[in-house]
């Protein structure tokens, strides 16, 4: 007969035991972490739907749908057509004069502020010269001013030249993007290789010819993420274009939108309110956002790896 032998637990065994339930407690405290970081991604995507939502069912409706029945819901009646036939047929079509205002100054502003930080950022990232860290500092210290404070003196600056109430007063100050030139910088240094560089000069490429065939094709992802930050910021710009132009035939989508809220508040005029501007004025509003959105939409995957830039060093 052969005896069992029975072997004591030892330290092995009860390392075993131990490495388990740590890594059980692990695992309860990442389905934690998770559920807490899913449940606070869910919370503010409502919190940032809600209001469009609301949006879209508002211009649905007329003016006693939208003030005597429930916000999240359609209201009697589907007015949506009737709406928009009256939001670009009012005043002989102002608003498509303001949507061809915004156009324009959305598509050359932002479209110059990033051609302008390509250049900028490329230089500042690729060339050494005398004042290039003071220049990068200043850079870097403008992005922490607003742009409201800068709106007045810009007026003041403007009157003196003759520009106001023309559509430069708006475009100049879009030209200039800080913080977009500080991101097609630090962009720059990740994604255009100096030996790369050296080898184009090495074949007798001249320095714009190297900037248009090689590296601006290596910037593309971050161009059109400066394009697309000051698309929306010029596109959503309503206190300088207030303050320095008074045409309403110059205005965009953004100050006139106001002009309407404020003749349905009863704020201009002679005080009575008008509630048939509501409705005028939310379904401006959505055709005011269909523009970004099939933006972001069409440059989304250049736009994502834009933003990505630096994020994993080689």
């Amino acid at each position: 007969m052969s005896a069992t032998r029975t072997r004591a637990p030892g330290r092995r065994d009860s390392g075993r035991r131990a490495l388990g339930r740590s890594g059980n407690g692990r695992r309860r405290g990442d389905r934690r972490g998770s559920a807490a970081l899913t449940t606070a991604m869910t919370l503010m995507l409502v919190y940032t739907m809600l209001p469009l939502v609301w949006l879209l069912l508002s211009s649905t409706k007329d003016s006693s749908s939208l003030f005597g029945g429930f916000g999240l819901w359609f209201g009697d009646g589907f007015h949506l057509f009737a709406n928009i036939h009256d939001v670009l047929t009012y005043d002989g079509g102002i608003y498509l004069r303001w949507f061809a205002n915004t156009l324009l100054y959305a598509l050359a502003g932002a479209g110059g502020a990033a051609v302008i930080a390509a250049l900028g950022g490329y230089a500042l990232s690729k060339y050494d010269f005398r004042g290039r860290r003071l220049l990068s500092a200043l850079v870097l210290g403008a992005i922490t001013i607003p742009g409201t404070a800068l709106a007045v003196p810009t007026y003041l600056l403007f009157a003196r030249i003759g520009i106001v109430n023309t559509p430069w007063a708006v475009l100049i100050p879009a030209l200039a993007s800080p913080f977009g030139l500080y991101l097609m910088r630090v962009y720059a240094d990740e994604a255009i290789p100096d030996s790369l560089l050296e080898a184009a000069r090495i074949d007798g490429a001249g320095e714009l010819r190297t900037f248009l065939t090689i590296s601006l094709r290596l910037l593309a992802p971050g161009f059109v993420t400066v394009l697309l930050f000051a698309l929306v910021a010029t596109w959503n710009n309503y206190f300088l274009p207030l303050i320095v132009l008074s045409d309403p035939q110059w205005f965009p989508l953004t100050v006139g939108l106001a002009q309407w809220n404020g003749l349905a508040s009863g704020i201009a005029g002679s005080g009575a309110m008008t509630t048939g501007f509501y409705p005028m004025v939310i379904t401006g509003s959505v055709l005011a956002v269909v523009p970004l959105v099939v933006a972001f939409l069409l440059l989304q995957r250049f736009w994502r790896s834009g933003l990505a830039a630096g994020s994993v060093k080689q």
